[in-house]
């Protein structure tokens, strides 16, 4: 079992002291109630909100997109990041875009997007894709490109064949790269979808947080916060799970 390192400590112990000052500032009254509410009140909303089951069908709709959204940026940003490095001309003209890629805003596609997907949740599901492929490609790339060359000519002494190589060797290498592309994709995806649907959607989490922001209730917009963060949280920590697990089989490298 994982034991907290002393640099966890002191980083829960910041966050808590943090909540704990933001609390005390709202109940003395140094915050206005309006803009925010005490930790404790947007915590018994987060609970309410799921002892209720009111936000049922929009944060499995959220989440689902996300899915949908996270699996498809992983897959084809893998295979264009192999693509990348397998066509180094091909690299050399996609450099000067991949280089721009986030300084477009990719929500001016959304009305392409609906013509032709039409007025579902597709759209949303593409500007999370198109928001995250890139982060996994450029990991992908980094990680073929990372992969020490003794361990391609060990791999070529031992007389093993492409596919051999390709899963005993050059993705085990480039496994932290990967990953990092992996949670990078599932952020990316997350900003993509939830902003989507806060700016430009009827529908999902990010709608019913924007709608409870326009109507002042509170409790319903930091609970539905509160949710996000925690699932997104927890996501995160098991991704990070993971891969310590994998670092601890390659020898704590």
């Amino acid at each position: 079992m994982n034991r907290i390192s002393r640099a966890g400590w002191i980083r829960v112990l910041v966050v808590g002291l943090l909540v704990l000052a933001l609390e005390g500032a709202c109940r003395v009254g140094w915050i206005d109630p309006v803009a925010v509410i005490p930790p404790s009140k947007m915590a018994a909303g987060a609970w309410a909100l799921l002892a209720s089951g009111k936000f049922t069908k929009p944060i499995l709709l959220t989440l689902s997109n996300v899915a949908m959204a996270a699996v498809l940026a992983v897959l084809i940003g893998f295979a264009f990041g192999w693509l990348l490095y397998r066509l180094p001309r091909f690299r050399r003209a996609a450099d000067p875009l991949l280089a721009s890629y986030y300084a477009v805003p990719t929500f001016i596609f959304y009305p392409l997007f609906i013509v032709l997907f039409g007025l579902n949740r597709w759209p949303l599901v593409a500007i999370g894709f198109i928001f995250a492929v890139v982060a996994m490609a450029l990991n992908t790339l980094q990680g073929f490109e990372r992969v020490p060359r003794v361990m391609r000519r060990t791999a070529q002494a031992m007389r093993l064949t492409a596919r051999q190589t390709l899963f005993q060797v050059v993705l085990p290498s480039c496994a932290p790269h990967l990953f990092t592309g992996l949670k990078l994709a599932i952020v990316y995806a997350f900003i993509g979808v939830i902003a989507g649907e806060f700016v430009l959607s009827g529908a999902g989490l990010g709608f019913e947080i924007a709608f409870a922001y326009n109507s002042f209730d509170n409790p319903t917009m930091y609970g539905l916060m509160i949710l996000l963060l925690g699932f997104v949280g927890g996501l995160n920590l098991m991704l990070y799970s993971w891969e310590r697990r994998l670092y601890l089989r390659r020898g704590g490298r």
